[in-house]
């Protein structure tokens, strides 16, 4: 599933590997009345109330833009052996059919961007071929926030076993065609790296200013219920209070510039710009692509 848009020079295209569902126990702080006081915002395409279950779309933002295909974030991948993520594990989805239905050739992506390093983000870096991981992607070079790295390295401080398999089948492989990037990177005259971290230790926006300007967020924001409670954090954070705090800095900067929001895993349109409203965010207008 793809659709298209523009973003002043660039073009997005939204790229869905799968759709699932998780409890909204995930959002611990925020109170179950909260997720029907902001129906009109959720329901349907981000909460289904029946169920008590919020939507999330696995999915990758190719940008064309200065020249370059650029995919941030790869998905989940096939073949994953994923005890920790149950959701997860063993997948077989038809991603390498969207992409080639979006008119994006492996051999033909130049960079790779993966905002964190978490399973879901990180997938598609590598494919399995005759018993082997081998990059999906073969001319890419492949970007990745350097305190991920040290962070989720065999070697590193993280105690997450589950990501030491993901180190080995989606990073490791991949290694000749990695670069790693810390602080502010610029990666072409329309495209910036910066630190966000929180979710993450090395998580990482991407800012886009192509006379349009937007910000790839990764997992700043999980669920729009987000943007009207911006404290409230998702139990995937490593570190709630400094991803709750970078949460209002980008939102407040994206709302300031009228920058589109771009979260790795919003259904419906997959983004909005938006605006601040006291310390919180509403929705100004979607992103023009096909609800998911």
């Amino acid at each position: 599933m793809t659709g298209t848009t523009a973003l002043g020079r660039a073009s997005l295209t939204r790229v869905v590997e799968l759709r699932v569902q998780m409890t909204t126990s995930l959002f611990g702080q925020t109170p179950a009345q909260a997720w029907a006081d902001h129906a009109d915002l959720l329901e349907p395409l981000f909460w289904d109330r029946a169920a008590d279950q919020w939507k999330i779309a696995m999915q990758t933002w190719v940008l064309r833009v200065d020249g370059l295909t650029v995919l941030v974030d790869t998905g989940v991948g096939n073949d994953r052996h994923r005890p920790h993520f149950a959701p997860l594990h063993q997948l077989q989805t038809g991603y390498l059919d969207a992409l080639a239905d979006a008119g994006v050739a492996p051999e033909a992506v130049d960079v790779v961007i993966n905002t964190h390093l978490h399973t879901d983000h990180v997938g598609w870096n590598t494919r399995l071929v005759d018993g082997e991981w081998v990059p999906t992607f073969p001319n890419a070079r492949y970007l990745m926030p350097e305190q991920d790295y040290r962070h989720f390295a065999p070697d590193g401080d993280s105690t997450n076993e589950g990501m030491r398999i993901v180190f080995s089948d989606s990073v490791l492989p991949v290694a000749d065609q990695t670069e790693l990037y810390s602080g502010d990177h610029q990666l072409s005259e329309s495209l910036w790296l910066l630190p966000a971290a929180g979710h993450t230790p090395g998580s990482s926006v991407v800012w886009l200013d192509a006379e349009a300007p937007a910000v790839f967020v990764g997992d700043l924001t999980h669920c729009p219920i987000q943007l009207v409670r911006p404290d409230d954090p998702c139990a995937f954070d490593e570190d709630p209070a400094a991803a709750a705090r970078t949460r209002h800095r980008v939102l407040t900067e994206a709302a300031r510039r009228r920058a589109a929001v771009i979260p790795a895993h919003y259904p419906g349109r997959g983004g909005a710009r938006i605006t601040a409203d006291d310390d919180a965010f509403a929705v100004d207008d979607w992103l023009d692509l096909p609800a998911i």
